[in-house]
């Protein structure tokens, strides 16, 4: 492993090990494992987190996507509009509601889904919109949901990079009309595997995705249709709630350090990202572009530090959606952003002179 490495999920446990540990321990102790009083504590208090009504944990970010879409209506024959530049879970759970991607160009700026471009998109089969907050910077959600209102469409926010991400003082989850998040180890938030959890402030659809998750049922045994065994495992949700209570100072950490690297790179032939003045960016990932990325990483692997690309095939342009018919020069600005992005690392625990080095580097190497 680098030195530096990309995401420091060993580096965040070494802080938090005391108050992990107990709670794993009193899990296991008391036997209760699937749903149960750990799963409703942080079910609450993420919910409160988020300022939404209700949230509903899922055993990952794709399977909570697959639920807010499922309960928000989609159905097969529909389309759902998202973006192309974002991990395939996006439209996995748009294709196993049966539903068509749709996909839309971003702006160039956040990467985030461009609200000028979406209307065009919008066809009489069209159910949803699935904005993506893309590596935790919140899309712009007003003429978002304008639109949305204007056609009577359901609003279902990918937000699982984004989890304390803000627009107009407002946290994402509480934005449309449900979300959903991941806590995958790579995640703002994270759990001791995979988990996710969607939210809404709508009670129907709340009661609908929790049904959803479990079987169907609102009793052991009573099941009002087929549903899924999707449900959160109260190991990690009793995890969640230790790392809940400090994700507040994990982002202000994560802002310090991007503030850090965007001073270095100042002044390199390189585009930092960008924080629309509407959002409160959380820095899932760090997310540069430049055109020699491969010398660049090179560097770096040479200096022991980690790079990464997120991501490098926009979705349009893959195999599994051949079938849509989209070509290159569909999406030319996601196309141009996947050709030119590079991830270096960011997390809390990253010291000064660590985040120096990386930035350092990347700053005499780039060109």
């Amino acid at each position: 492993m680098p030195t530096i490495p990309l995401v420091g999920v060993a580096q965040q446990y070494a802080t938090i090990q005391d108050e992990i540990e107990p709670v794993v321990r009193d899990v296991l102790a008391g036997g209760w494992y699937i749903l149960g009083p750990k799963v409703t504590e942080f079910e609450e208090a993420f919910a409160a987190y988020c300022g939404a009504e209700h949230a509903i944990g899922a055993s990952s970010g794709t399977t909570a996507l697959h639920l807010a879409l499922l309960a928000a209506g989609v159905e097969p024959g529909d389309e759902v509009i998202t973006v192309p530049n974002t991990f395939i879970a996006t439209t996995e759970a748009i294709s196993h509601c049966g539903a068509r991607p749709v996909f839309v160009d971003v702006e160039p700026g956040t990467m985030n889904m461009d609200p000028a471009r979406l209307a065009d998109a919008v066809t009489d089969r069209t159910k949803a919109l699935c904005p993506v907050h893309l590596h935790g910077h919140v899309c712009d959600m007003d003429p978002i949901l304008e639109i949305a209102r204007a056609r009577g469409l359901t609003v279902v926010e990918d937000a699982a990079q984004a989890h304390g991400g803000a627009y107009k003082g407002r946290r994402a989850g509480s934005l449309g009309d449900a979300a959903a998040f991941s806590f995958h180890p790579a995640k703002v938030l994270h759990a001791a595997g995979d988990a996710g959890i969607a939210t809404t402030n709508d009670e129907a659809i709340a009661s609908r995705i929790r049904m959803l998750a479990n079987h169907g049922r609102t009793e052991k045994y009573l099941h009002e249709f087929e549903g899924f065994n999707y449900r959160i495992a109260a190991l990690q949700a009793a995890v969640l709630t230790v790392k809940l209570k400090h994700l507040d100072g994990w982002i202000e950490r994560r802002r310090e350090i991007a503030a850090r690297y965007a001073a270095i790179l100042a002044d390199a032939p390189v585009e930092a990202p960008v924080e629309a003045d509407y959002a409160r960016h959380v820095y899932q990932v760090y997310v540069i572009r430049l055109n020699n990325r491969d010398a660049v990483r090179e560097a770096l692997t040479e200096a022991d530090i980690a790079s990464g690309i997120h991501y490098p095939i926009p979705l349009h342009l893959q195999p599994a959606y051949a079938r849509l018919g989209y070509k290159r020069g569909d999406f030319p600005v996601a196309e141009a952003c996947a050709d030119r992005m590079l991830t270096i690392p960011l997390y809390p625990e990253m010291t000064d002179d660590e985040a120096d080095l990386v930035a350092t580097t990347v700053a005499e190497h780039a060109r």
